[in-house]
């Protein structure tokens, strides 16, 4: 997927006013308009100058693109970070303009969800629902507590530039809260005339140096040595809830996993913990050492390469 340069496309500067973006979109869009233009590409052109427009002309879709930054070129492979958006509060009025499927990739890939959540908003006197994106860290699904969070809110002020409002928010994390569960808080989206729409908290988690989450189940690499793995062994190792004690089987290698069942996110059912064995060879960095595993290779006569023919 390549990288959208928005601004470049409509050639102004990145912190240009809405009416100058304006203007600049109605200037190439005249000039490359297919029924009119003379131009070669024109109709490639006018999508995407259309599909710019799209994002630069809405405070809240501008305000996530820019989260991005400007570290990418136009044109590059491009694959937007998972946390990408946290923390941005967009409303949930109905997706103007062209859709999605009508723009490039890398439209669709940025704003599709947003495009999802919006097309099911409940359109009611009431005020409209408002959704988030929030990082937690792993253990945070191991108790329930309260947490301090603070959005931002995307707006244009008075002189048509993009501008932030931060909103900050005591929020109640049930324990066992699952990456893409949403919190609900009632009455916290925009105000209407019917009473204030809700916010809703989409949760996910930071990368974790140790475990890696699939739903309810987490995943660890366990080193073990040789001999612990040749022979058996009971070693200790880490959970997130503390330190356990774990048999691993003998004659384990590398890629074995061992399942330590409800050691995974708490819940009814709770998750499930697995460990996948990784053999760590000492460094042969002194004489003995070295003389060790000589003696190995004279009396185990082992071929780890027989399978493949060689």
């Amino acid at each position: 997927m390549e990288y959208k340069d928005y601004y470049k496309i409509l050639g102004v500067a990145r912190d240009a006013s809405q009416d100058e973006i304006k203007r600049a979109y109605r200037k190439l869009a005249r000039k490359y308009h297919p029924d009119v233009s003379k131009e070669a590409n024109a109709e490639a052109r006018f999508k995407e100058i259309n599909e710019a427009n799209e994002v630069l002309k809405d405070a809240e879709k501008r305000a996530a693109y820019d989260q991005l930054g400007s570290r990418w070129q136009a044109g590059e492979q491009f694959r937007p970070p998972p946390d990408w958006d946290a923390g941005f509060e967009f409303s949930g009025a109905p997706h103007q303009g062209g859709q999605a499927q009508d723009f490039s990739d890398f439209f669709a890939e940025l704003f599709g969800r947003r495009a999802r959540h919006a097309g099911a908003a409940q359109q009611r006197a009431a005020g409209q629902d408002h959704h988030a994106k929030i990082m937690l860290d792993l253990e945070d699904a191991y108790r329930s507590g309260t947490h301090r969070l603070s959005l931002r809110v995307p707006e244009i002020d008075a002189s048509g530039h993009l501008v932030y409002r931060e909103r900050s928010l005591n929020v109640q994390i049930p324990k066992g809260v699952r990456a893409g569960q949403q919190v609900r808080l009632a009455g916290q989206g925009a105000p209407g005339m019917g009473g204030a729409g809700d916010l809703y908290l989409e949760v996910q988690f930071r990368p974790h140096p140790l475990y890696r989450v699939d739903g309810a189940d987490l995943y660890l690499k366990l080193p073990v040595t040789p001999w612990e793995a040749a022979l058996g062994a009971t070693v200790k190792a880490p959970t997130p809830d503390g330190t356990v004690e774990v048999k691993i089987p003998p004659n384990s290698q590398s890629g074995r996993k061992l399942r330590l069942k409800g050691r995974g996110l708490p819940g009814n059912p709770a998750g499930d913990l697995y460990l996948t064995l990784e053999v760590v060879l000492p460094a042969a960095t002194t004489p003995r050492a070295r003389a060790l595993y000589q003696t190995m290779a004279q009396e185990l006569a082992f071929d780890p390469r027989h399978t493949l023919g060689v």
